[in-house]
């Protein structure tokens, strides 16, 4: 039993976020007296919320909320150190966690399993999930992304005897600077691949790497680490040695491509069609099938599992096709994202020409002195095209950017360049789209675009 399941009122500070609203849902259905604010809150959180009739009926912080009857408040990120409502909660010595110090709590007696890495986590983890709910394991899970077959994002409960957890190296909460995946201790890390992304949290590459080291250092004894061995920081990182603590590397799935399809080479399972591609999927795969064969799943039970995976939400989602077109989202909004798409649908569809664009929208992406780090990353697009919000910029307070700074960072001439949304839209539709596929790449929303009625539209 752990030592929270006794609370029965907590309060979420910043109940908005992806996590946070998840989690404040499944504490709500295990009969937890539950209470939120936010100063924004977008969808789905608010449709999810309201369903449950959690949504706060007025935005904005009311120190009033939090009252001595509370037994904990859980503090999102996207709080401030000076939010009035976690000043009220300290002056009356409420118990404060982090929503990664409150899913330790929840699960000190688990196997806890935490899948970390710059890009590929939410796949694998949401691989692992698919795979172990095929094989009707029971477990526990946090991920990042909604799955087919899932309700929520979040599962706790008393019986389970393993919890699979998406880890990331950002900060805990506005009050703790330690990476989230820290806070979980984990018996089992993946760690995916590093690639420096996070210019604003992380100044510099080193500082970046360190998070992962620290994590890999952190492994018990007979714990086990699980990474990708074609990345050269990692393969370090992941050859160190370390007492006790077993090192298991992978690499890409063997695979073969026929007539768009990727199929599985397997030793004793013979050909394996699976719905995902990509390299990138593949070393998904590689690293999934290691997690799962420490969970005592079988190869056989693997990838009868596997074959059936569509991937997570906004992961290369497949938003229309015709017998010559298919146009794709996908989250990817990092450099080594950006590549690791735009190359996959290439290498899947190599005779159809490929138009991708990417927007530009978070901090490190619409920082020119960060914006080198996309040189080349287009190189597979036959039209490539990148977008950005001017009044993105503003919002964040960055330098503004010309089309000429974009070109140049891209390393591309024939680059096209839009800040208007409209414009964009006008483009796409105005090219010829037969023996052709559309990838739009974006963690926002190309100034609020609806993708699905774009992909209609240029499919009729």
């Amino acid at each position: 039993m752990s030592q929270t399941s006794s609370l029965s009122k907590i309060h979420f500070i910043s109940i908005g976020g992806s996590v946070m609203h998840n989690l404040a849902i499944e504490l709500h259905l295990k009969g937890l007296m539950v209470t939120g604010s936010d100063d924004e809150i977008y969808e789905p959180s608010a449709s999810r919320l309201a369903k449950y009739e959690l949504l706060p009926a007025v935005t904005g912080w009311f120190p009033e909320k939090i009252t001595a009857d509370l037994d904990a408040v859980i503090l999102g990120m996207h709080a401030r150190q000076d939010n009035p409502e976690l000043a009220r909660a300290r002056e009356l010595g409420i118990k404060v966690y982090s929503y990664p110090e409150y899913i330790f709590e929840q699960s000190q007696n688990k196997q806890r399993v935490v899948i970390a890495g710059s890009h590929g986590k939410t796949t694998i983890t949401s691989m692992v999930l698919h795979v172990l709910k095929y094989n009707n394991r029971n477990f526990n899970y946090l991920v990042g992304a909604q799955i087919e077959g899932f309700d929520n994002m979040v599962r706790l409960s008393e019986d389970a005897p393993l919890i699979v957890i998406e880890g990331d190296e950002y900060f805990t909460s506005p009050i703790d600077p330690t990476p989230k995946f820290m806070h979980y201790q984990p018996h089992i890390a993946l760690i995916s691949g590093i690639a420096w992304d996070h210019f604003n949290v992380f100044p510099t590459w080193e500082s970046y790497v360190k998070q992962f080291e620290l994590l890999a250092d952190s492994l018990p004894k007979a714990g086990a680490i699980i990474f990708d061995e074609t990345d050269d920081m990692l393969d370090v990182i992941g050859q160190k040695e370390r007492p006790d603590v077993t090192s298991t590397p992978y690499n890409v799935h063997p695979n073969k491509i026929v007539d768009g399809k990727t199929i599985l080479i397997t030793s004793e399972q013979g050909e394996v069609p699976v719905l995902v591609f990509g390299s990138h999927n593949m070393k998904n795969i590689s690293g999934a099938r290691e997690i799962c064969e420490r969970l005592g799943i079988t190869d056989e039970g693997f990838y009868k599992a596997i074959s059936s995976f569509k991937g997570a939400s906004k992961r290369l989602e497949l938003l229309g096709s015709s017998d010559s077109v298919n146009i794709y989202r996908d989250f990817a909004h990092a450099p080594s994202k950006v590549e690791a798409t735009t190359t996959a649908l290439k290498e899947q569809f190599p005779e159809r020409s490929l138009v991708a664009c990417a927007e530009l929208h978070t901090f490190s992406s619409l920082n020119k002195a960060f914006l080198t780090q996309y040189r080349r990353k287009l190189k597979s697009a036959d039209i490539a095209v990148v977008y950005y919000n001017p009044l993105t910029l503003e919002h964040k307070r960055l330098e503004s950017l010309s089309e000429e700074d974009i070109r140049t960072a891209f390393k591309r001439d024939d680059l096209k360049v839009f800040t208007d949304s409209a414009e964009l839209v006008s483009f796409l539709k105005s090219l010829t789209w037969e023996d052709a596929n559309l990838l739009m790449m974006s963690s926002g929303t190309f100034g609020g675009l609806d993708l699905k009625k774009l992909a209609d539209e240029i499919l009729a």
